[in-house]
């Protein structure tokens, strides 16, 4: 019955490697208060879709964070259920932790690591078209790196 209920709240877009990848109907909340706010403060059609399509660019990268937990699990023999898009982000539900605290670093650091890696690959495209890149140091900004800490812990659940 749960899962009856979990799938009437969600629209699957597709699936990879067995995985469903879902959206959850919250999220067209999201997109709705993107375009409310574009139209008050006075955008036109094209910016309007450029914010719209940002915000889904964002959630692609959260798709592969997901994917990148997911996957990892996999590695480890850890099926994935599914992935649930939200407008706070994107859940990964596995079908069971890995019995090993190393296994289980590793899936937890996996998403973290996509983020790194697509961020790292934005910073080099947008160095070779000669646009700024803010990179954030950690000795001088402290509390970016604890709040960094605290995300990776909260969403990760380590």
């Amino acid at each position: 019955m749960a899962s009856e209920n979990k799938s009437r709240n969600a629209l699957e877009l597709f699936r990879f490697k067995g995985i469903r990848v879902r959206v959850h109907w919250s999220f067209a909340l999201l997109i709705g208060w993107v375009l409310f706010a574009g139209v008050a403060g006075g955008m036109d059609k094209a910016q309007l879709v450029q914010e719209v399509a940002f915000v889904l660019l964002i959630f692609t990268c959260v798709v592969l964070h997901e994917f990148g937990h997911a996957l990892t699990a996999l590695r480890f023999g850890i099926r994935t259920r599914d992935i649930t898009l939200l407008p706070i982000g994107g859940v990964a539900s596995l079908e069971r932790i890995p019995e090993k605290p190393g296994q289980e670093l590793v899936v937890a650091i996996a998403g973290p690591a996509v983020n790194l890696v697509i961020g790292s690959l934005l910073a080099l495209l947008l160095n070779l078209i000669g646009a700024p890149v803010l990179m954030l140091d950690p000795a001088q900004n402290p509390t970016g790196l604890i709040a960094l800490l605290q995300g990776l812990v909260m969403a990760n659940g380590v």
